[in-house]
């Protein structure tokens, strides 16, 4: 049990003292950059997912 007490406050103390945390600017534009890297990779996905829709279809088209 004195192991989790000593575990706690060492990441207390880490969290407070030793942890360099982010400007809240710094914070606003890294979020928007994954949301917008986010929105992109969506978007390549979705198209990518079309095209291979239209490939398919094509190709049961064929055969039926």
């Amino acid at each position: 049990m004195d192991k989790i007490g000593l575990y706690m406050r060492e990441s207390y103390n880490e969290l407070v003292h030793q942890v360099t945390w982010p400007s809240y600017s710094t914070l606003q534009t890294n979020t928007i950059l994954v949301l917008v890297g986010s929105a992109i990779f969506a978007l390549l996905i979705f198209g990518m997912d079309v095209v291979w829709q239209f490939v398919v279809d094509n190709i049961y088209s064929l055969t039926a």
